[in-house]
Protein backbone atom coordinates (compact mmCIF):
# COMPACT_ATOMS: atom_id res chain seq x y z
CA UNK A 1 0.00 0.00 0.00
CA UNK A 2 1.29 3.31 -1.03
CA UNK A 3 0.90 5.80 1.93
CA UNK A 4 2.61 8.62 0.06
CA UNK A 5 0.06 11.60 1.03
CA UNK A 6 1.34 15.50 1.24
CA UNK A 7 -0.85 17.65 3.13
CA UNK A 8 -1.14 21.43 2.04
CA UNK A 9 -1.61 22.48 5.67
CA UNK A 10 -0.94 20.60 9.14
CA UNK A 11 -4.39 18.98 11.00
CA UNK A 12 -4.65 18.98 14.75
CA UNK A 13 -7.28 16.78 16.57
CA UNK A 14 -7.65 16.89 20.75
CA UNK A 15 -8.62 13.17 20.03
CA UNK A 16 -8.36 10.45 17.67
CA UNK A 17 -10.94 7.35 17.51
CA UNK A 18 -9.99 4.35 16.02
CA UNK A 19 -13.27 2.58 14.47
CA UNK A 20 -16.70 3.48 13.95
CA UNK A 21 -18.71 0.82 15.53
CA UNK A 22 -20.57 1.17 18.58
CA UNK A 23 -17.40 1.60 20.81
CA UNK A 24 -15.68 4.40 18.49
CA UNK A 25 -19.16 5.84 17.79
CA UNK A 26 -20.28 6.41 21.43
CA UNK A 27 -16.49 7.68 22.11
CA UNK A 28 -16.88 10.29 19.13
CA UNK A 29 -20.41 11.26 19.56
CA UNK A 30 -19.24 11.91 23.07
CA UNK A 31 -16.15 14.18 22.70
CA UNK A 32 -17.77 16.32 19.93
CA UNK A 33 -20.66 17.05 21.58
CA UNK A 34 -18.45 18.76 24.25
CA UNK A 35 -16.45 20.40 21.79
CA UNK A 36 -13.44 18.44 20.70
CA UNK A 37 -12.37 18.13 17.42
CA UNK A 38 -12.01 14.10 16.77
CA UNK A 39 -10.19 12.24 14.10
CA UNK A 40 -12.20 9.51 13.46
CA UNK A 41 -10.46 6.72 11.35
CA UNK A 42 -12.05 3.16 9.96
CA UNK A 43 -10.10 0.85 8.03
CA UNK A 44 -13.32 -0.32 5.91
CA UNK A 45 -15.42 1.48 3.32
CA UNK A 46 -18.13 3.99 4.29
CA UNK A 47 -21.61 2.11 4.39
CA UNK A 48 -24.25 5.29 3.78
CA UNK A 49 -27.03 4.69 6.20
CA UNK A 50 -30.21 3.10 4.65
CA UNK A 51 -28.70 3.70 0.77
CA UNK A 52 -26.40 0.66 1.51
CA UNK A 53 -28.13 -1.67 3.09
CA UNK A 54 -28.77 -3.68 0.24
CA UNK A 55 -30.88 -6.16 0.94
CA UNK A 56 -32.85 -4.35 3.81
CA UNK A 57 -36.35 -4.20 1.86
CA UNK A 58 -36.71 -7.53 0.56
CA UNK A 59 -39.37 -10.38 1.81
CA UNK A 60 -38.01 -13.34 3.03
CA UNK A 61 -39.31 -15.48 0.20
CA UNK A 62 -36.54 -13.24 -2.36
CA UNK A 63 -33.72 -14.85 -0.84
CA UNK A 64 -32.42 -18.10 -2.61
CA UNK A 65 -31.97 -19.77 0.77
CA UNK A 66 -34.78 -17.85 2.79
CA UNK A 67 -32.63 -15.95 5.07
CA UNK A 68 -30.24 -19.19 5.86
CA UNK A 69 -26.00 -18.65 4.23
CA UNK A 70 -25.61 -21.53 2.46
CA UNK A 71 -22.76 -23.97 4.01
CA UNK A 72 -20.37 -23.85 1.40
CA UNK A 73 -20.20 -20.20 1.87
CA UNK A 74 -20.06 -21.24 5.67
CA UNK A 75 -16.53 -23.11 5.08
CA UNK A 76 -15.17 -21.18 2.22
CA UNK A 77 -16.05 -17.41 3.11
CA UNK A 78 -17.28 -16.85 6.67
CA UNK A 79 -16.94 -19.56 8.92
CA UNK A 80 -16.43 -17.64 12.14
CA UNK A 81 -19.89 -15.99 11.51
CA UNK A 82 -21.53 -18.62 10.78
CA UNK A 83 -23.91 -19.02 13.82
CA UNK A 84 -24.99 -15.60 13.58
CA UNK A 85 -24.36 -14.71 9.99
CA UNK A 86 -28.26 -14.29 7.45
CA UNK A 87 -28.33 -14.37 3.86
CA UNK A 88 -29.87 -10.93 3.67
CA UNK A 89 -26.43 -9.69 6.33
CA UNK A 90 -23.89 -11.92 4.91
CA UNK A 91 -22.64 -8.69 2.42
CA UNK A 92 -21.80 -7.02 6.37
CA UNK A 93 -19.20 -9.71 7.75
CA UNK A 94 -15.38 -9.37 6.58
CA UNK A 95 -15.09 -12.21 4.28
CA UNK A 96 -12.47 -14.88 6.64
CA UNK A 97 -11.02 -16.58 3.17
CA UNK A 98 -10.14 -13.25 2.06
CA UNK A 99 -8.69 -11.67 4.94
CA UNK A 100 -7.13 -14.80 7.41
CA UNK A 101 -6.06 -14.13 10.39
CA UNK A 102 -3.87 -16.52 13.26
CA UNK A 103 -4.84 -18.10 15.74
CA UNK A 104 -3.40 -21.04 18.69
CA UNK A 105 -6.48 -22.30 18.87
CA UNK A 106 -10.00 -22.47 17.75
CA UNK A 107 -11.41 -18.88 17.87
CA UNK A 108 -14.11 -17.04 15.92
CA UNK A 109 -13.57 -13.45 15.39
CA UNK A 110 -16.19 -11.63 13.95
CA UNK A 111 -14.88 -9.10 12.01
CA UNK A 112 -17.00 -6.18 9.84
CA UNK A 113 -14.59 -3.77 8.06
CA UNK A 114 -17.24 -1.07 7.46
CA UNK A 115 -18.52 2.00 9.02
CA UNK A 116 -20.64 1.24 11.76
CA UNK A 117 -19.09 -2.22 12.01
CA UNK A 118 -21.29 -4.91 13.92
CA UNK A 119 -23.22 -2.56 15.08
CA UNK A 120 -25.45 -3.15 12.09
CA UNK A 121 -25.68 -6.86 13.23
CA UNK A 122 -26.67 -6.33 16.76
CA UNK A 123 -30.40 -6.28 16.07
CA UNK A 124 -30.74 -4.52 19.18
CA UNK A 125 -30.19 -6.98 21.54
CA UNK A 126 -27.13 -5.95 24.28
CA UNK A 127 -27.55 -7.28 27.69
CA UNK A 128 -25.58 -5.53 30.52
CA UNK A 129 -22.77 -7.84 32.39
CA UNK A 130 -24.06 -8.41 35.94
CA UNK A 131 -22.34 -7.93 39.51
CA UNK A 132 -20.84 -11.08 39.39
CA UNK A 133 -19.45 -11.34 35.80
CA UNK A 134 -17.35 -8.35 37.48
CA UNK A 135 -15.63 -10.22 40.56
CA UNK A 136 -15.40 -13.48 38.38
CA UNK A 137 -11.56 -12.94 37.48
CA UNK A 138 -10.75 -12.48 41.40
CA UNK A 139 -13.33 -15.54 42.54
CA UNK A 140 -11.45 -17.62 40.37
CA UNK A 141 -7.81 -16.27 40.59
CA UNK A 142 -7.59 -15.08 36.75
CA UNK A 143 -5.93 -12.39 35.22
CA UNK A 144 -6.49 -8.51 37.12
CA UNK A 145 -9.26 -7.84 39.78
CA UNK A 146 -11.39 -5.26 38.18
CA UNK A 147 -10.78 -1.84 38.98
CA UNK A 148 -14.79 -0.75 38.75
CA UNK A 149 -17.98 -2.72 39.57
CA UNK A 150 -21.38 -3.06 38.13
CA UNK A 151 -22.57 -0.04 39.95
CA UNK A 152 -20.15 2.11 38.75
CA UNK A 153 -21.08 1.52 35.43
CA UNK A 154 -25.13 1.62 35.97
CA UNK A 155 -25.14 5.52 35.09
CA UNK A 156 -23.08 4.58 31.94
CA UNK A 157 -25.30 1.63 30.90
CA UNK A 158 -28.41 4.06 31.23
CA UNK A 159 -26.97 6.62 29.57
CA UNK A 160 -26.04 4.52 26.41
CA UNK A 161 -29.72 2.46 26.52
CA UNK A 162 -31.83 5.39 26.26
CA UNK A 163 -29.65 6.75 23.33
CA UNK A 164 -28.95 3.69 21.29
CA UNK A 165 -32.15 1.91 21.80
CA UNK A 166 -31.91 -2.05 23.32
CA UNK A 167 -35.12 -4.05 23.12
CA UNK A 168 -36.52 -5.83 26.57
CA UNK A 169 -38.49 -6.20 29.11
CA UNK A 170 -37.59 -6.01 32.93
CA UNK A 171 -37.15 -9.52 34.56
CA UNK A 172 -35.64 -8.40 38.22
CA UNK A 173 -32.92 -11.36 37.20
CA UNK A 174 -29.63 -10.43 39.29
CA UNK A 175 -28.18 -12.50 36.53
CA UNK A 176 -29.47 -10.57 33.60
CA UNK A 177 -29.94 -6.84 35.11
CA UNK A 178 -32.73 -4.97 34.19
CA UNK A 179 -31.84 -1.50 32.03
CA UNK A 180 -33.51 1.35 30.00
CA UNK A 181 -35.54 -0.52 27.84
CA UNK A 182 -37.30 -0.58 24.63
CA UNK A 183 -41.00 -2.84 24.23
CA UNK A 184 -39.66 -6.39 23.86
CA UNK A 185 -39.57 -8.09 20.30
CA UNK A 186 -43.01 -9.99 19.89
Amino acid sequence: MNLNIKAEKAQTYDAIVVGSGMTGGMAAKELTERGLKVLMLERGYELKHVEDYKTAMKDPWEFEHRGKITNLAAEEHYASMYFSAKEGTQYLYTNDAGNPYIQKRPFNWIRAYHTGGKSLLWGKQSYRWNREDFLANAKQGLGVEWPIGYDDLVPWYDYVEKFVGVSGQAEGLDVLPDGKFLPPWP
